[in-house]
């Protein structure tokens, strides 16, 4: 499980998905207004899951599993 910054053009793991990222995979989580956000962001969460990814993830993780 990974948390580590500037994720979004990584390739996939086990666990993303359209709706969920493992780690934050925003491309500045500075700025991310879900930053710290308890059962939301991948930087406070137990798991390291995002469960709000940026609203560009949908296309990028297409992008990613090359569809």
């Amino acid at each position: 499980m990974s948390t580590n910054k500037n994720r979004f053009h990584d390739p996939l793991v086990e666990g993303d998905s359209l709706l969920k990222t493992v780690g934050c995979r925003h491309s500045n989580p500075d700025i991310c207004k879900r930053n710290g956000l308890d059962r939301i962001c991948a930087f406070v969460r137990d798991d390291g899951m995002c469960v709000e990814p940026p609203s560009s993830w949908k296309n990028q993780y297409k992008k990613l599993k090359g569809e």
